[in-house]
Formats: C-alpha cells, sequence, structure tokens
C-alpha cells in the first residue's frame, strides 16, 4: 500500500509540474518551460544515479553505464526494467520502455479531451494534448542525462512518443 501511495504521488507531482511549466509559469514559451523541465530531471537522475552507484564501482565503459540505466535505475523508478535496448555500435542507443508508466493514461484523440468540442476546435484539442504529452517526456530525459552525466558520460537524450504509450529514449554522446 505505502510503495502505490508514494508511485502516485510521484506520478501527481510530475503532472503537476508539468501543467504548472506549460499553463502559468511559460504558457506563452512552450520551450522554455520544456528546458526547465528537462532541467529538473537532470538535477533528480544527477542526484539519484549518485545514490544508486554510492556502493558500486565506476563503470569502465559507456556499455556498463547504458545497462545499469535500462535494469537497475529504471527498475528503481519504473518497478521494471526497460523493454529493448538498440544501439548503433556508434555512441547512439535507444532505450525503449512499450508501457511507459507516466503515459499511460493519456489520451491524443480530442474526443476524449473534451465532449463539447465542435470540429473546428478538436485539431487544437489534438494539438494541445499531443504538446503536454511531450512535454511529460521532457523531465524522464533529463533524468537520463543527469544520471550518465554524473556516470562521467556526457550526452543528449531525446523521446520518441510515436506509438504511445511506448516511448523510445535516445541517447547519443558527443
Amino acid at each position: 500500500m505505502g510503495r502505490e501511495v508514494s508511485e502516485s504521488c510521484v506520478d501527481g507531482v510530475v503532472m503537476e509540474m508539468v501543467a504548472a511549466y506549460c499553463g502559468r509559469f511559460y504558457a506563452a514559451k512552450p520551450e522554455l518551460a520544456a528546458g526547465r523541465i528537462e532541467a529538473i530531471g537532470f538535477q533528480v537522475g544527477h542526484q539519484l544515479s549518485e545514490r544508486y552507484t554510492m556502493e558500486r564501482p565506476r563503470f569502465t565503459d559507456h556499455l556498463e553505464a547504458i545497462k545499469f540505466i535500462c535494469k537497475d535505475f529504471w527498475s528503481e523508478l519504473f518497478k521494471k526494467q526497460i523493454d529493448n535496448l538498440k544501439t548503433n555500435h556508434r555512441g547512439t542507443f535507444v532505450l525503449q520502455d512499450n508501457h511507459f508508466r507516466w503515459l499511460t493514461r493519456v489520451s491524443l484523440d480530442p474526443a476524449v479531451e473534451s465532449t463539447d468540442a465542435t470540429e473546428n476546435d478538436s485539431g487544437s484539442l489534438g494539438d494541445s494534448a499531443a504538446q503536454t504529452t511531450s512535454m511529460l517526456l521532457y523531465f524522464p530525459c533529463g533524468l537520463i542525462r543527469g544520471a550518465l552525466t554524473n556516470l562521467g558520460i556526457p550526452c543528449a537524450v531525446s523521446a520518441d512518443m510515436s506509438n504511445l504509450p511506448a516511448c523510445e529514449l535516445n541517447h547519443s554522446s558527443p
């Protein structure tokens, strides 16, 4: 029971953070909202990876660190491992979560968004839902970037949400 309560609290905090940055703080500037949400994720990921690797020896290569993210780090955060890991063997890794918890309750169907929607504004509702959903992914991108940076791997992380609730997180080292 306690674990379920804490998980729902984290889900609520993330949803509220996205709503606050997108709707109140930076409503007219979504790129600033995205940057701030990602930065918060970076700080959290950096601190969590410090905590989770305290008793471990340093990783000797990038692949070990990525495997740690896929198995241990993701399991601590989402109670499951990453479903699929792909690489091009040139510094790019794709981590795929086929049932990403934060996206399981998101709908991009404008009819679900509002039963009063008319044909004229249903497209904007869909766009709004898609934008909010993409904003939700900046936080886990920041989590991964922060964790990897703490492990000595500077990188860029992006997300692909084209197949909801699946999510692909792309990591590239410079």
